[in-house]
């Protein structure tokens, strides 16, 4: 069993000084160290190089050691999305300092489980106090006349002069766009805004895409591309936080973890689209020579795809027009 370090700082300008202070001792005893430097927390630990390759390299009964809590994860929602990889994978996670010092926080345990739920509540509470306070300060800067929000893409000149040169030149909302470095809708909310414009000034601009395609109606799109909810088996989940297609990750991160024993699963709403995607960027786990669970774990999520009512549907229609 090997304890390995993993080290983060933010930005450039700070160091890892302080933290390896903190695990002088292991240090010392030649612990392997992985690192990610200038790296936010706003990057989850799972989609971090470093931390990535320490669980590559880690085995069975390794311990995880960070010198505190925010080297590793922002909040508790963050250590509720870790704990299952952890604990499927057989490795422990300890700070060195802090509150959570002393606590294994991969520990499968009816007592680290309650720690947790009462710091994840702990957690919300706060994020409740922090909104009650930010909507108390809007409703103040509201009152004392204060204006909220981005400011405006026109100042008030500018949007006279909008609305002047639309009604008496005539000219064109994508030739006005393009006068004052903005959107055509930016344009348009003016206009619309000064009831300067009843109807779109090209009734196309309903029907067509920018470059004269049709846009198809949203029942057509929400029929043809339904969003469906698919458990996605852990391992599949971890594989697929690197896939190339963004729209997968972004599912993914979207996904709420789904407890199954030693295991999980992550609960994906998204188009059938997206899970056909997220299954091809699996078919390496299929292959000859993938570990007997991935082969399981990509049958069973193919299986879910395949019994999704819309993929029935696809698939009955595909067949009837053939």
């Amino acid at each position: 069993m090997t304890d390995r370090l993993y080290l983060r700082h933010s930005t450039d300008k700070q160091t890892n000084a302080r933290q390896r202070h903190a695990l002088a001792a292991l240090l010392a005893a030649g612990a392997p160290v992985y690192e990610d430097p200038a790296t936010s927390t706003r990057v989850l630990s799972l989609d971090r190089p470093g931390f990535k390759q320490l669980l590559d390299e880690a085995a069975v009964g390794d311990t995880i050691r960070i010198a505190d809590a925010a080297r590793l994860f922002r909040s508790v929602a963050d250590v509720l999305a870790l704990r299952p990889v952890l604990i499927r994978r057989g490795l422990h996670l300890r700070v060195e300092s802090g509150l959570l010092s002393g606590i294994d926080l991969a520990a499968d345990d009816s007592g680290t489980k309650m720690i947790i739920q009462v710091l994840a509540a702990v957690l919300e509470f706060q994020r409740d106090l922090i909104s009650e306070n930010t909507k108390e300060g809007v409703a103040s800067a509201e009152a004392a006349g204060k204006t909220l929000g981005r400011p405006p893409a026109l100042n008030a000149d500018q949007v006279a002069e909008v609305v002047r040169a639309y009604r008496e030149d005539g000219v064109a909302v994508k030739a006005l766009a393009r006068r004052y470095g903005v959107d055509p809708r930016t344009i348009r909310r003016v206009l619309d805004s000064a009831g300067a414009r009843d109807v779109p000034d090209d009734l196309a601009e309903l029907l067509e895409e920018p470059g004269g395609e049709e846009k198809p109606e949203p029942e057509a799109l929400a029929a043809a591309d339904p969003v469906v909810s698919i458990d996605v088996p852990g391992l599949l989940a971890e594989h697929l936080r690197e896939a190339a297609d963004t729209a997968v990750r972004d599912a993914l991160r979207a996904g709420r973890t789904i407890r199954r024993g030693q295991g999980y699963s992550l609960r994906v709403g998204a188009p059938l689209s997206i899970h056909q995607a997220a299954l091809e960027a699996c078919a390496a786990l299929a292959a000859d020579g993938a570990t007997p669970a991935g082969r399981k774990a990509y049958r069973v999520y193919a299986d879910r795809v395949d019994a999704a009512p819309a993929a029935r549907g696809m698939t009955a229609g595909a067949a009837s027009s053939a």
